[in-house]
């Protein structure tokens, strides 16, 4: 089930998508980017996921953190392309290219 609080100033997500299957993640991160778009919100949503696909997809912002230490916060395109998040976080290659 899905529960909000009213007039919230900030919302964290955590491991929203996990054990969810393809059409239930579609349907969260459609939601997701429902509250984030809706002008009555003014809500920040802060999501953790490892689901580097729908982080790209749905973020207005990434940051990046490697241990607990932050390698780079931009936007989705500069994270995607940073040499330094390729390596330590999504391996020797753009994993989120071979998605498309």
């Amino acid at each position: 089930g899905r529960a909000l609080a009213l007039q919230p100033e900030l919302i964290l997500l955590d491991e929203p998508l996990a054990g969810l299957n393809l059409e239930e993640v579609e349907d969260m991160a459609r939601f997701i980017l429902d509250i984030n778009e809706e002008e009555c919100w003014k809500v920040t949503c802060v999501l953790v996921e490892h689901d580097m696909g729908v982080v790209m997809d749905i973020s207005d912002r990434v940051l990046v953190l490697n241990f607990g230490v932050p390698i780079l916060d931009g936007i989705p395109a500069e994270v995607q392309s940073n040499p330094a998040v390729i390596e330590a976080y999504l391996g020797e290659e753009d994993l989120y290219a071979t998605r498309r």
